[in-house]
């Protein structure tokens, strides 16, 4: 008898579909045309481009315009095909596309900035065009006609920028590795509060956690925070109660986030050229606090800080560390072990001691995240949901269009 021949289970991973090379410069921010078989890009090289795929598969730009300095960053508007360009000079250019994609017309420039555009966000609902730049200053536009509405001036250069149309608050991430949420209207602003987490504390050094990336739920009200120290921060916002949850699966510095409210993931990538994809429904547990001491929780050996201790036991102080699931403060041997925290954020295994390491179940060391390699710095990501497509760009001059339709179900 035959035996039944069974067809294979699709692998859960990004396939690559095409790549879009020719830009001059580094390609800043790509974007997927909803419905249009294209993309839309800005680089360094002082274009925006719009790739259409030709018959023979490849895309090829139906679009190629040159502006007076490097395109930082863009946001495109589906609804109304209005697509605002951050510039170099500080400057942010409105065009709108022709329905076939292979004319773009002028509309105006907002004179924004004084330095480098880092984010622009177009609000239909509030018709509002907000922006961050180098110069320090949030600005706000009137989309109808031009005017300014107001600013804000930062702590440190802007880096990154999310909007919620309900509430107007605006998420502002900056160099310093604040997050400053303030509400936003025609007469003026409130500062509501801001927001600091990105130390670098799981690091053998600590460093500034500069904000290089935002990301927000609208459905949930998460806020996340991807940064230089290598971590993300999921923000609760709606919850009112301040709470943060950490994603520890980067080994370089967080770039882009993109949230899928559909499938309730969280992709991110960045400088070690890895794509995470994290599982936003499963429920998570906020890291605990870690615990200050001049003595191991364990054992009592002192610390190398606590020079009383040292004399008085007559030792050489210790060096101290710290159990990542109940925080106590320890020394090297009493935090010996290691384990994986997929609740917690940590994805891969780390240091926890040994009352611990006996309690965590297999159940707990499930992983709630999955890991691609991508072969490319990324600094920009966008998914179209509906066609299960992800488009990256990167330090490479390359954009990379992905079949992702296995991960988003």
């Amino acid at each position: 008898m035959m035996a039944e021949s069974r067809p294979k289970p699709k692998s859960r991973k990004p396939t690559l579909i095409s790549k879009l090379e020719g830009c001059g410069g580094v390609v800043n921010k790509a974007i997927i045309i909803p419905k249009e078989d294209g993309i839309i890009s800005v680089s360094d090289d002082r274009t925006v481009r719009v790739w259409l795929k030709r018959d023979s598969g490849m895309y090829w730009p139906s679009i190629c315009h040159s502006l007076p300095s490097a395109c930082s960053t863009m946001e495109f508007n589906t609804e109304t095909n209005r697509i605002f360009i951050g510039l170099d000079n500080g400057s942010i250019s409105e065009f709108s596309f022709s329905e076939d994609y292979n004319r773009i017309i002028f509309r105006r420039d907002y004179l924004a900035h004084d330095s480098r555009v880092a984010g622009v966000i177009f609000s239909l609902m509030s018709e509002l065009v907000l922006s961050v730049g180098r110069d320090k200053f949030l600005q706000w536009h009137d989309s109808e006609t031009g005017r300014r509405l107001g600013g804000y001036k930062l702590n440190a250069w802007g880096t990154c920028l999310q909007f919620d149309d309900e509430s107007k608050h605006t998420f502002v991430g900056d160099y310093s590795g604040t997050i400053t949420i303030i509400r936003v209207s025609d007469n003026g602003h409130q500062l509501i509060t801001c927001l600091n987490g990105h130390s670098g504390r799981y690091l053998t050094f600590l460093i500034t956690g500069s904000i290089r990336s935002l990301a927000w739920d609208k459905s949930k009200k998460l806020l996340f925070s991807g940064s230089f120290d290598q971590s993300i921060i999921v923000w609760d916002i709606g919850g009112n109660k301040g709470t943060a949850f950490e994603l520890q699966g980067h080994s370089s510095k967080v770039e882009a986030l993109f949230y899928c409210n559909q499938s309730c993931q969280l992709f991110s990538s960045g400088e070690d050229s890895r794509l995470v994809v994290w599982n936003m429904a499963a429920k998570r547990q906020e890291t605990p606090e870690w615990q200050e001491s001049d003595v191991c929780q364990k054992c009592n050996e002192p610390f190398f800080w606590n020079i009383k201790e040292m004399w008085n036991a007559k030792t050489i102080g210790v060096r101290q560390h710290h159990c990542r699931r109940c925080g106590q403060a320890l020394c090297d041997k009493c935090s010996c072990f290691r384990s994986t925290l997929p609740a917690m954020g940590f994805e891969f295994e780390v240091r926890v001691c040994e009352t611990c390491s006996q309690e965590i179940t297999d159940e707990e060391r499930a992983p709630m995240a999955t890991f691609h390699d991508v072969k490319q710095n990324v600094v920009s990501m966008h998914i179209d949901e509906v066609k299960g497509q992800l488009v990256t760009c990167g330090t490479d001059r390359v954009i990379k269009l992905w079949d992702v339709t296995s991960l988003l179900m």
